[in-house]
């Protein structure tokens, strides 16, 4: 006999899945694995729980909207090039179709859990995540949401192949910053990366250690800082007062290459002559600095275009996420005259 005090997150609960998953496999909805359909079904028996027909009904359309999602503070997400060119990109992307793009900035001072009510499957078809870190909130919300997801950049953890993601190589990157610094005749060459929770940041330092080892050569000083202007300044300042020999800066964003100029400025070391200065993004910035900076590509449209087609495969061609293979993209050295 049916309870009608027995929800849907009641059955959920019981069968150990996720209330999208429950009502996935109450629908019929193929996507559900036939093991899960069953449990949840048996579960639903025992429990008495009767669907409602027009809640289901409702729950098997469409919203027609996807999430950008970038976990950073709204002056990073503001002020860094990469995390705007990532926006114009995505909603670029989906100008031409029927899908709305919420964009959800969740503050590092706020639990993931805020952000809730949006992230779940009849406020949103999908998300896109920028800009991750390890603590992995948002990864976590979005996996018990049921949520298709796509990440820009390499996830921590992927034991599971259903996770989806789109990145640059940033192992290479790492090495053609270096190479170019070496190839300068730099000799004491300092990485002034990103924030360490972050898998950008780990790769293109282990890029940075290999054109090292590569040349037989001992890095200079590693410092930490965040993607901003003000980062890069302080995190050079750091490193002169541990190293006042360091003769190549490898600075894992142009922001941070930036900063560290002016820091270098600041310290009467001129650029490139005293010190040769190697960024990462080919942003405006990059163009625009005094002396206009060598970079690797990072191509925050190409990016973002990768990844909503990668999406839109999951959502609108039913594509199992089993199956589709990470896109990598083959970063460039642009050659200027910072190095």
């Amino acid at each position: 006999m049916a309870n009608p005090r027995v929800t849907l997150d009641d059955v959920a609960r019981a069968a150990g899945v996720s209330r999208a998953t429950a009502s996935r496999a109450l629908s019929g909805d193929g996507s559900a694995a036939s093991a899960t359909r069953e449990r949840v079904r048996l579960a639903a028996r025992e429990l008495g729980f009767a669907p409602n027909q027009a809640a289901r009904t409702l729950a098997g359309r469409r919203t027609e909207a996807i999430a950008l999602v970038i976990p950073e503070p709204d002056a990073l997400v503001l002020a860094d090039p990469f995390l705007t060119g990532m926006i114009v990109g995505v909603s670029e992307a989906f100008h031409t179709t029927p899908y709305q793009l919420i964009l959800v900035i969740v503050r590092p001072d706020e639990p993931a859990v805020k952000n809730a009510r949006v992230l779940r499957p009849d406020y949103v078809d999908g998300a896109i995540i920028v800009s991750h870190h390890r603590s992995g909130a948002i990864s976590q919300l979005l996996t018990d949401n049921d949520i298709p997801a796509v990440f820009v950049g390499r996830p921590w953890v992927r034991a599971d192949k259903s996770v989806m993601y789109v990145d640059v190589d940033n192992v290479t990157g790492g090495r053609l910053a270096t190479q170019r610094l070496l190839d300068g005749g730099a000799a004491r060459i300092a990485c002034l990366a990103g924030p360490s929770d972050m898998t950008p940041v780990m790769d293109r330092t282990a890029g940075w250690h290999q054109a090292l080892d590569a040349a037989g050569r001992v890095g200079g000083p590693l410092e930490h800082a965040p993607f901003t202007l003000q980062g890069g300044v302080n995190a050079m300042r750091a490193i002169l007062r541990r190293d006042a020999g360091v003769d190549g800066v490898f600075a894992q964003s142009d922001l941070l290459a930036v900063g560290a100029m002016q820091a270098l400025a600041e310290a009467g070391r001129s650029v490139p002559h005293d010190v040769k200065v190697v960024g990462v993004d080919d942003a405006a910035v990059a163009r625009t600095s005094i002396p206009p900076l060598t970079t690797v590509t990072n191509p925050a449209a190409e990016l973002a275009v990768a990844a909503s087609r990668m999406l839109m495969r999951a959502i609108t061609d039913g594509a199992d996420p089993h199956t589709l293979e990470p896109e990598i993209l083959v970063p460039t050295l642009i050659a200027r005259d910072s190095a």
